[in-house]
């Protein structure tokens, strides 16, 4: 199979070059590039050469694996069998004990791999808290890094430290890029992270020979540029100060913002609504929970009820303007606002949402109230 395209495998298995190639548009969509590139994106993929893969597992729950294995555009068995050569990975490889390690020991060797951390790495008392092998996670980590042409810290423990780092941190816990400073490292946040943002990360590396472009925290743009409150189907009730108040409540049932209940959507970027998790099948917001920031750095501090302080990110003089609801808001209008209002004012709805909502049943941000003052 070493020689065999991507592109040869799928007519293998009975599929179209133009569903092949729909694929390759579809990539195209998610990494946030016109649709001309995915010609250039199916002759990335259709060359014969696949590039290694080693993925080492530290402090985790294998979520991001789980997330993994149960993607199907492509599968895991598409990618770790036409798109990479997945010569490591201790979850899903047949191999165990001195032959795996031999495995790992030999890919290192010839390198030119991607490597990809699932986990934080614990460092305190030596690293004594995470070991494999009789080895430490900050020893494997140091020499797979060595040889490798880029790292993909997948997850929120690797790319920020996650559980594992909060506080009070007892196994000294740190993200990999605290600690693999002398190689590219792309952040993919999330717990666990989307499947689908892995498969463009690597579509992107196969077809342009580098990472895709990020932001200061290291986070591909493509999955990580956009804030999920400026393009929640419920934006439109937190323009209108419609909120749920409580689980099942008549709000909660309408389909109502969930700012109230301790959504963080207004200080998390991330493709949530457009991508969603098992074949964009839901994502928190839709299943009627609130996000978590699960891909920001130190999301397990903010609280899961606690409010997001939206005076951080909106200055005063970027909200909206204030206009009285003449009527309510209905289902199906709802994505379409919530979408108008987030191109037009970005997160600045806050002066909307505190004069629409009841004061005794919100509270009113101090700098909000020296702003009416």
């Amino acid at each position: 199979m070493s020689d065999s395209s991507l592109e040869q495998a799928v007519r293998e298995r009975g599929i179209s070059r133009r569903s092949f190639l729909k694929f390759c548009a579809v990539m195209a969509g998610t990494l946030a590039l016109s649709s001309s590139y995915g010609t250039r994106i199916a002759k990335a993929l259709a060359a014969p050469k696949r590039t290694p893969l080693v993925w080492l597992e530290f402090q985790d729950c294998a979520g991001n694996t789980e997330a993994l294995l149960r993607s199907s555009r492509p599968t895991v068995g598409e990618i770790v069998l036409d798109v990479l050569s997945v010569d490591y990975h201790e979850t899903i490889m047949a191999a165990a004990g001195t032959q795996a390690e031999k495995s790992k020991k030999d890919a290192i060797a010839a390198g030119g791999y991607l490597l990809v951390v699932e986990g934080s790495i614990p460092t305190a008392d030596g690293g004594v808290y995470c070991t494999i092998g009789g080895r430490t996670a900050m020893d494997i980590l140091s020499e797979a890094a060595a040889n490798a042409i880029a790292v993909v810290a997948i997850g929120s423990c690797a790319a920020f430290g996650g559980l594992p780092k909060a506080n009070p941190n007892p196994t000294g816990a740190k993200s990999v890029m605290e600690l693999v400073t002398n190689k590219p490292v792309i952040n993919l946040p999330g717990c666990p992270c989307n499947a689908v943002n892995l498969t463009a990360t690597v579509v992107h590396f196969l077809t342009f020979g580098e990472l895709p472009k990020m932001d200061s925290q290291n986070r591909p743009l493509f999955a990580y540029g956009a804030r999920i409150h400026d393009n929640c189907p419920r934006r439109g009730h937190f323009d209108r100060g419609e909120f749920v108040r409580a689980w099942d409540d008549d709000g909660h049932r309408k389909g109502w913002c969930l700012y109230q209940m301790g959504c963080k959507g207004p200080v998390t970027f991330h493709n949530c609504p457009a991508v969603g998790y098992n074949d964009n099948t839901s994502w928190p917001i839709k299943a009627g929970h609130g996000c978590i920031a699960c891909s920001e750095a130190g999301f397990w501090e903010l609280g899961l009820y606690n409010k997001a302080k939206l005076q951080e990110f909106a200055p005063p003089s970027t909200y909206a303007p204030v206009q009285m609801p003449v009527q309510s808001l209905s289902p199906t209008t709802t994505a379409i606002v919530g979408g108008a209002a987030g191109l037009a004012v970005g997160a600045a709805g806050a002066a909307a949402y505190i004069q629409l909502s009841k004061p005794d049943k919100m509270e009113v941000p101090e700098s909000a109230q020296a702003e009416k003052k």
